[in-house]
């Protein structure tokens, strides 16, 4: 692929982000209309959590979460990138194991998207064309929001991002630039009448269609909640969720029918995650998560919430 002469073009930035090995990219235009899109977005999020949604997520109040030109002074566009991380397995249905989330099956995807961003920043930087910074979830960055308006898809009544291609399988990555590209028009939604997510969760956490209460997510929980037990409105829905949730995923229709195996080798379950004995991982000691969990995004449940959320699991169950 030939290098840009000047500054680049929007083709020239997506060309390159596919040659990196995104599966879908779009580009956002910031700008200044006091009741564009990203002032819905904002307004959204401070709905959000002055209804204290956010749990014990401090972060997301961030001030720079709702203005991306206090993480980039100058900022004029978003570079959106989606990566498929879907592998076709299934959950155990065994009731002594535990169910881990698919988005950490494998190697953390944190150090993928970044490895290929970095490479995309580099491109623009080495060039002289312009500042970036980068996220892949790292960053206080709206980026499901940015995402659907660079039109990777479509913010769905659970929250997440629904693509057409691959459904909400995918990780999302953001390069913030100074450069001034075309943008994309945004993604329009495609949920419908269907609420199916909503009536799936076993904990009402998605209070509304668009609206997750952090409090009553299991996810959340499993993965974020440091306390030594589990909320009791929470702990005897968990149905074996010990890191994670998929459930408002899985009953999705569009991911039922344009989920498609991901081509990243990295992404490919480590087998103890599949069907992981919750017997085991009630005991978990220090040394056997280091050695199980190598190179993970689960290393953010750290020895004593692994315990903590499988013996909760087991008490909904007979030994």
């Amino acid at each position: 692929m030939a290098e840009f002469a000047g500054s680049p073009d929007r083709q020239a930035v997506i060309d390159r982000a596919l040659a990196l090995g995104f599966d879908l990219v779009g580009i956002a235009a910031i700008e200044d209309a006091p009741d564009g899109p990203e002032s819905a977005a904002v307004g959204h999020l401070q709905t959000w959590l002055s209804q204290g949604y956010q749990a014990d997520m401090d972060w997301m109040a961030n001030p720079k979460r709702q203005d991306v030109r206090r993480v980039l002074p100058g900022a004029r566009s978003l570079i959106c990138v989606a990566l498929n991380y879907y592998t076709p397995h299934a959950h155990s249905k065994e009731p002594h194991h535990g169910k881990i989330s698919r988005y950490a099956w494998g190697r953390d995807y944190h150090r993928i998207l970044h490895r290929r961003l970095k490479a995309l920043a580099g491109w623009i930087t080495d060039a002289g064309h312009g500042a970036v910074r980068y996220y892949a979830d790292t960053g206080p960055v709206q980026d499901k929001a940015w995402a659907e308006q660079a039109g990777l898809g479509w913010v769905a009544k659970n929250g997440n991002l629904i693509t057409r291609q691959y459904g909400s399988w995918v990780f999302l990555g953001e390069l913030i630039t100074t450069l001034a590209l075309t943008p994309n028009s945004p993604h329009t939604a495609h949920c419908g009448t269907c609420t199916r997510c909503l009536e799936a969760c076993p904990t009402g956490a998605i209070t509304q269609p668009y609206v997750v209460d952090a409090n009553r997510c299991i996810a959340y929980h499993t993965i974020e909640n440091r306390a030594e037990t589990l909320p009791p409105a929470i702990a005897p829905h968990l149905q074996n969720w010990v890191a994670g949730c998929d459930i408002c995923q899985d009953v999705c229709p569009w991911n039922q029918r344009f989920a498609q195996p991901t081509t990243v080798d990295d992404f490919q379950p480590y087998p103890e995650n599949l069907a992981p004995k919750l017997a085991d991982l009630a005991t978990l000691s220090e040394a056997e998560w280091n050695h199980r969990f190598p190179a993970s995004a689960l290393r953010r449940i750290k020895p004593a919430m692994w315990r903590r959320n499988a013996q909760a699991a087991q008490q909904n169950y007979p030994r």
